[in-house]
């Protein structure tokens, strides 16, 4: 989304004043001195003062700056269409919302992301500057309001409590499919390796011991599956956000709006928008509660424990590379350390791990939200709608990163991975249906004390032919690729376990 620093030029847009000059804009408070540039206005800047918390303005989110827009669009051609608006002033709102939409005046959402108020300093920062730039479009200026006012035009029929959290869903929804539409290449890329890596044999591990063998191809798809039903369960949430509750107003009793207000602007946000919204059935209870966000991210915490996972399992691979497993190459990115020369870090799984343990975070934050409204309104939206569209946001990057960083240059040690299958007692596994698990277990202990093969060792004890030991420890078998048929009894002759010899350096 393109974000201009300056407003669009339209012929009727008035000259420029001097630099430094103000207007005087009034509230209940009283009189303030507004930058004549500014697009927003007195209850803007009272906030300015009120919120040196974050730093960062709520522009940092275009999508919430572009839902505010579509709400406040949807607005005026409701009020229109039931004859609260004028038309005149309905159509200079709605130019002025279509503007936003398309990109202009990002930069004057100026309100700081953490605020007090339940979003009322957004809402406003929304209502001066769409006003403002009505004005222009009029050929009037900036703070002229007795012609084109905030609260009475861009604000008609709402309140902060219901606009707010409905273009908070919107913006939700709208940077959810953003970062959908990254997840699935990166899912995609590890079905590539999967499939690269689909003829190479390696051991698999469970609590961090030897286990049976497995590919490395099934290892990597099985990173793709999880991937795939984090998409699944991800995009099956857009529902959670579809309800809204544009047209409750203040509580939910949809005072100062018409009985027709809700379900008109709903269909025109639905237009919009183009997303499948819907007006809650109990409004008194929909504006209220949070329990929409606090599902959502869940969801956002449960797919970025498990890609943390992964990139867990990603650097234990890559580990080493001599005195770690090394099974796999991850793409040196940059100098892994200022003291120890040639050290590459595996530092784009790092910073995933370090994206999930935020969204983890902030999934706490906005759990403690929740829980902290009070009666008939949630005043705490504004870090709820901060945690989320960060966690959004960084999310989004770093499944991109992960995949044109990490994950498409991956490389397989296939010398190292065959000499560790080839040097492990878990293939004995897979023969344990034709000798039986105790001359099995037997076995392999004799194998780890004298680090001999495991064939051999079968074959010498007299328990299978060198033939049926080698069909049975084909890869395609030992990978699960081939069904394991017992064709032969089990064998029950006991098998010795033997010490290895010891030999001294005069022998």
């Amino acid at each position: 989304m393109n974000t201009p620093t300056t407003p669009p030029n339209t012929q009727n847009t008035p000259e420029p004043r001097p630099e430094g000059a103000t207007r005087t804009e009034t509230d209940s408070l009283g009189a303030r001195e507004i930058p004549l540039e500014a697009y927003w206005g007195v209850h803007t800047s009272r906030a300015l003062e009120n919120f040196r918390i974050a730093k960062r303005p709520i522009s940092v989110y275009p999508d919430l700056v572009v839902a505010f827009a579509c709400v406040k669009q949807a607005a005026a051609r409701a009020n229109r269409q039931l004859g609260t608006l004028e038309a005149e002033k309905a159509d200079l709102i709605d130019r002025a919302c279509q503007e936003i939409i398309d990109g202009a005046l990002h930069e004057q959402f100026v309100v700081g992301v953490i605020q007090g108020g339940a979003g009322t300093s957004t809402n406003m920062n929304a209502n001066e500057v769409i006003a403002n730039r009505s004005l222009e479009l009029a050929g009037q200026n900036k703070g002229e309001y007795h012609l084109i006012h905030p609260i009475d035009d861009v604000n008609r029929s709402q309140s902060t409590n219901d606009t707010y959290p409905t273009a908070l869903k919107i913006a939700l929804t709208f940077s959810l499919k953003r970062m959908l539409d990254e997840l699935l290449p990166l899912r995609d890329a590890f079905a590539r390796k999967g499939k690269e890596f689909s003829h190479i044999l390696k051991v698999g591990r469970t609590q961090l011991q030897d286990a049976v063998p497995m590919t490395l191809g099934q290892e990597f798809h099985g990173f793709a599956t999880t991937l795939g039903e984090d998409y699944e369960r991800l995009r099956e949430t857009t529902w959670l956000l579809a309800e809204i509750n544009l047209g409750a107003t203040a509580i939910g009793t949809g005072i100062t709006a018409d009985p027709g207000y809700a379900a008109a602007a709903c269909e025109h946000l639905r237009e919009i928008t183009g997303l499948d919204l819907e007006t809650a059935p109990d409004l008194i209870e929909s504006t209220s509660d949070a329990g929409a966000f606090m599902s959502f991210s869940a969801a956002l915490k449960r797919s970025a424990i498990k890609l943390s996972k992964i990139c867990n399992d990603l650097r234990l691979l890559s580990s080493g590379p001599q005195a770690g497993l090394s099974e796999i190459n991850l793409p040196p990115m940059q100098a892994g350390s200022s003291i120890m020369p040639g050290k590459v870090n595996p530092v784009i799984p790092e910073v995933v791990n370090q994206v999930a343990f935020s969204v983890a975070g902030a999934d706490v934050t906005v759990t403690m939200a929740a829980e902290g409204g009070q009666l008939q309104l949630n005043a705490f939206e504004p870090v709820i709608a901060h945690s989320l569209l960060q966690s959004l946001a960084w999310m989004t990057q770093a499944f991109h990163t992960l995949r044109v960083n990490c994950v498409d240059g991956i490389t397989a040690n296939e010398e190292r991975l065959d000499a560790m299958v080839g040097s492990s007692v878990g293939v004995i596994t897979a023969l344990t249906p034709f000798i039986g698990y105790a001359a099995a277990a037997a076995l392999a202990k004799t194998a780890l004390l004298t680090h001999r093969n495991v064939a051999d060792l079968v074959v010498e004890a007299g328990l299978m032919s060198r033939d049926d030991v080698m069909r049975q420890l084909s890869p395609a078998r030992l990978s699960g690729l081939e069904a394991i048929t017992t064709a032969v009894p089990i064998a029950v002759h006991p098998v010795e376990v033997s010490e290895p010899q010891l030999h001294s350096d005069t022998e």
